[in-house]
């Protein structure tokens, strides 16, 4: 029987200093970074819908969309990493792959995955 793994330290202040580290630790911060960029970038994203759609100003949507969208891919990239890495049964890690869908979403799962990684 294997000891369990003690918990990742994490640099709360700039996680993004510790995005080069191996393991989990570095997982854990280029997740985090991640997250919020693609956080911001989907409530950009809403805003440039709403002027799309409420007030026909598509070229908003034509620079944010495909932005967004490359973001999201890296994100999912890195959570499946993190997911592989934290040995997440694949519903959980699923389930964290959605949040960077629904706005606000990826900040409430970041701070949880952070809580219960950290």
């Amino acid at each position: 029987m294997t000891a369990p793994e003690p918990p990742v330290a994490t640099n709360e202040e700039s996680p993004a200093r510790d995005a080069a580290a191996p393991g989990l630790k570095g997982a854990l911060a280029r997740y985090r970074v991640l997250a919020y960029i693609v956080g911001v970038g989907l409530l950009a994203l809403v805003g440039a819908m709403i002027m799309n759609y409420g007030f026909d100003q598509p070229q908003y949507s034509r620079i944010v969309g495909p932005v967004h969208g490359f973001l999201y891919v890296i994100y999912l990239v890195l959570t499946v990493d993190l997911g592989l890495k934290a040995r997440w049964p694949i519903v959980r890690t699923g389930l964290i792959l959605l949040a960077g869908m629904i706005p606000f979403v990826s900040f409430v799962a970041e701070r949880r995955v952070t809580k219960e990684l950290s």
